[in-house]
C-alpha cells in the first residue's frame, strides 16, 4: 500500500467527501478519485459505496481506517527521528575486551542514563576485526589500540594503557635466550603485534604461542607457568589470579598503548556524537589522556 494512497483515504473518510478531500488536499477531484481506486484495486475489495452525492465508508474502509492512521503515524515518527539531531536508535560500538571489562561499565552507565532512547550493542574483539567491522559498517564505532592509520577513519583519543609482560609468580619472565611460549589472544591483537615485534627485535626466540579468548584464562596460565602473556596494568590489579604472576617492565614503546575511538570519516551519527563527547568528558578521569 503506498503511503500517499492511505493519506488521501484518510482525508475522504473525515471529509466525508471527494470534493471536501480535494479542496484540503489542493488536489483536483480526478485525481482523489484516481487514488482511491488504485487503493481498492491494491486491496481486491470496495472501499465507498456511494449514496446520492456522498459516500458511504464500507467495513472494510472502517478496518481499515485504524491502520492507515498507524501506518501514517509510524511514517512520521520515522521522518521525524531521521532529521532529529537527538541521539536515539541503535548505537553498535565495539571494544576491546579490557576497555570493556575495566574503562566501559561507568560510562556506560552514564550514558544509558543520559540517552535512554539509544539501544546500544557492544561487541568485544581483537582491535584489526573491530576496525574491519567499523569499515565494513557493521559496527558505528569501536575503541581500539591506536594509533589507526587509515584514511577512511577518524580517531579520537581516550586512555592509555601501561602494559605488562607477565609470567609465574617466583620464576621472573626475564628474558634470555631460551624459547618462551607466549599466551595471547588471535594475531588481530594489536597489543600481540606489538609484543612479537619487540621480541623479534629483541632477539628472543618464541617456540609456540598458545591462543586463549579471554584475559581470565591467560593470566591464570600464567600464573600456572604455561609461558608469557602481554596484560594491561589497570586490568591485572581487577583480577584475582593478579597476585599470583611476576611483572616485567617492558620499554614505553611497548608498554604505553594508547586506545582511541574510531569511527567513519564524515559519517555523522547523534548517538556516536553523544558517545564520543562523553569519552572525550571523561578521558582524563578513567586514565591519563592519550596525546
Amino acid at each position: 500500500m503506498d503511503l500517499g494512497d492511505l493519506a488521501i483515504f484518510q482525508a475522504v473518510l473525515q471529509e466525508g467527501g471527494i470534493t471536501a478531500a480535494a479542496r484540503r488536499l489542493n488536489r483536483v477531484q480526478s485525481n482523489i478519485t484516481t487514488r482511491i481506486r488504485q487503493l481498492e484495486d491494491d486491496l481486491g475489495v470496495p472501499l465507498f459505496q456511494r449514496e446520492g452525492r456522498r459516500l458511504q465508508p464500507t467495513p472494510a474502509a472502517r478496518i481499515l481506517q485504524d491502520y492507515a492512521g498507524q501506518l501514517l503515524g509510524l511514517a512520521q515518527e520515522a521522518r521525524d527521528a531521521v532529521i532529529s539531531n537527538a541521539p536515539q536508535g541503535q548505537l553498535r560500538l565495539g571494544a576491546m575486551e579490557n576497555t570493556a571489562a575495566v574503562r566501559l561499565p561507568p560510562l556506560l552507565a552514564d550514558f544509558h542514563q543520559r540517552y535512554p532512547a539509544v539501544q546500544l550493542e557492544l561487541r568485544t574483539g581483537a582491535t584489526a576485526r573491530l576496525i574491519a567491522e567499523v569499515l565494513a559498517g557493521s559496527l558505528d564505532c569501536a575503541l581500539v589500540c591506536g594509533p589507526v592509520e587509515d584514511a577512511r577513519l577518524e580517531s579520537q583519543p581516550f586512555c592509555r594503557e601501561t602494559l605488562l609482560l607477565i609470567g609465574a609468580r617466583g620464576r621472573p619472565p626475564l628474558l634470555d635466550d631460551r624459547p618462551h611460549t607466549l599466551l595471547a589472544f588471535d594475531s588481530g591483537c594489536a597489543y600481540r603485534q606489538r609484543l612479537e615485534l619487540w621480541l623479534r627485535h629483541s632477539g628472543c626466540a618464541v617456540d609456540r604461542i598458545v591462543e586463549l579468548d579471554s584475559y581470565h584464562a591467560m593470566i591464570s596460565c600464567a600464573a600456572s607457568g604455561m609461558g608469557l602473556a602481554l596484560v594491561p596494568q589497570a586490568l591485572l590489579a581487577c583480577m584475582p589470579a593478579g597476585d599470583s604472576v611476576t611483572c616485567h617492565a617492558l620499554p614505553d614503546e611497548i608498554a604505553i598503548a594508547d586506545t582511541v575511538l574510531i569511527r567513519r570519516r564524515q559519517q555523522r551519527h547523534a548517538a556516536v556524537d553523544a558517545f564520543a563527547a562523553l569519552l572525550a568528558a571523561c578521558a582524563t578521569i578513567v586514565g591519563e589522556s592519550a596525546a
